[in-house]
């Protein structure tokens, strides 16, 4: 791309549209349904655009190339730059991003009808900091995109969520709040200490021993909430059963990922003796949380909150293979997010497709779909199917390759999580013939009509990402090769 900053542009774009979304609409306020419609339009093609822009990124990519590419540097204060800049960890995720971000938009298209400028508006600016917080390459600048992303969530599910959505949104903004308060101290000690923020810059930095358990602590108080881990995971099925269909795929498709990727970026390049000192404490957090989070899925009653608990359950095989410290393990978590970005993603949206025709997400509602809604019941099986970690769904993979990377350091925690397989099986097949099969007991279901073309066009890239990563794994794996070896091999290096 020459010297064509495609970060930045990645970046801002969104902002960009937002703003124009809000002016249009200041400019129109006697013609409101004018404004929507420009809202609409004007979001899909923004997050169009920003999706070529992080292909052609991709396509640019050398795989071979573990420093961080496509830099772009602007003094901003003090030592602190706007500094952006993606490696062989980081660019799939701004991919992720900006592939899920137009499916949302096309699936919110007819379900919200009311202050359609804002929640488009507020789409853009959540796309931009999510974009922000895998693009940073300074510190400081990655804290304020991730705390940033904390407003247009919090905004999307109080205004635009269920009847409970005040309380989840106050709940959902105060737990990472308050972890990432922790985090800001660190920060501000590290650059003092560094005398810098730039990121690869603190990578060769050698923090005190003893500080560096303090400082892990305090970034793990943040990434903990975030990913979520147990037991600071009670906020996100709150927030998924109340935020509207599309901020629920971005929750779990995007928002969750913050968490590990800053394991990724942080903890352990950063502080490697209290990561290692650590992992055993993740091991067990994790093994809980899969084990726990399992059974507390195969009670629910409500659709939106089992697959919330699956969610935090497939988290914590992230989490495993993240603190394995293995190639296996790290290349198994991040593929593992990116797999779950695109599961789970669908998930929710075949949640709201339901939803906007009966207006409930109660399991015992529904029955004998199939013989209503065939291609959604296809479609269904396949997503619930690759939740499960079927062979040749990209589910399948990246468990694997985290028990992989957990078994060669950690065998009990392993098994532990193989047994998180088996219950992910019950709860996820029970959901399916509940909903799927047996007899129509709801007369409201006689006339319940399958996906229209607007619904299948947001799941056929879904299908597609699923597949193609479960039968052509390589793509992401090689992509991330050298950089996981590289992330574990400097993690080596700091106990010589």
């Amino acid at each position: 791309m020459g010297s064509f900053p495609i970060l930045s542009a990645i970046v801002w774009l969104p902002v960009i549209g937002a703003l124009a979304i809000l002016a249009f609409a200041a400019f129109n306020k006697g013609n409101p349904q004018r404004a929507a419609g420009f809202a609409r339009i004007q979001a899909l093609i923004i997050t169009v655009l920003t999706l070529v822009l992080a292909i052609r990124m991709v396509l640019d990519f050398d795989t071979t190339n573990t420093a961080m590419q496509f830099n772009e540097s602007i003094p901003w204060y003090g030592m602190v730059h706007y500094a952006l800049g993606v490696d062989g960890i980081s660019y799939l995720f701004v991919l992720l991003t900006a592939f899920l971000m137009p499916l949302c938009i096309i699936a919110s298209w007819k379900s919200i009808d009311k202050r359609v400028v804002e929640y488009f508006a507020a789409f853009l600016l959540l796309e931009s900091t999510m974009m922000g917080v895998f693009c940073a390459t300074d510190l400081v600048l990655f804290y304020v995109y991730f705390e940033a992303g904390l407003i247009p969530m919090y905004l999307i599910i109080g205004i635009w969520g269920g009847k409970n959505r005040v309380y989840a949104a106050y709940k959902f903004f105060l737990y990472t709040l308050l972890g990432s308060l922790f985090m800001l101290v660190a920060v501000a000690y590290m650059a003092v200490v560094a005398k810098t923020t730039f990121i690869p810059d603190l990578h060769k930095f050698a923090f005190d021993p003893q500080v560096q358990t303090i400082l892990w602590l305090a970034f793990f108080a943040s990434f903990a909430v975030k990913m979520p881990m147990w037991p600071v995971h009670t906020w996100l099925p709150d927030a998924h059963v109340e935020a509207p269909t599309a901020g629920s795929v971005i929750l779990a498709g995007v928002l969750l990922k913050m968490g590990g990727y800053g394991f990724l970026r942080i903890s352990i390049p950063m502080l490697p003796l209290a990561s290692n000192y650590f992992a055993p404490m993740v091991f067990v957090l994790s093994a809980i949380a899969i084990i726990y989070t399992s059974l507390v899925a195969f009670r629910q009653t409500d659709i939106k909150k089992l697959i919330a608990y699956s969610s935090v359950a497939h988290m914590g095989f992230v989490t495993m293979g993240i603190f394995a410290l293995n190639a296996a393990g790290v290349q198994g978590a991040i593929f593992q997010m990116l797999s779950h970005g695109i599961i789970s993603s669908a998930l929710f949206l075949c949640v709201g497709v339901i939803y906007d025709r009966m207006h409930t997400r109660e399991i015992a509602s529904y029955g004998g779909l199939v013989n209503r809604m065939p291609f959604y019941a296809a479609v269904f099986m396949l997503f619930s199917l690759g939740n499960v970690g079927l062979p040749g769904t990209s589910g399948f993979v990246g468990e694997v390759l985290t028990m992989q990377g957990v078994f060669l350091v950690d065998r009990i925690t392993a098994v532990f999580a193989a047994t998180g397989v088996i219950l992910s099986a019950a709860y996820m097949l029970t959901l399916y013939r509940k909903v799927i099969f047996g007899p129509i007991t709801n007369s409201a279901l006689e006339n319940i009509s399958d996906m229209e073309m607007r619904e299948k066009l947001v799941f056929i890239p879904l299908i597609i990402g699923a597949l193609l990563l479960g039968f052509m794994p390589s793509l992401v794996l090689d992509a991330t090769n050298s950089s996981a070896i590289n992330l574990v091999n400097n993690f080596h290096a700091a106990f010589k």
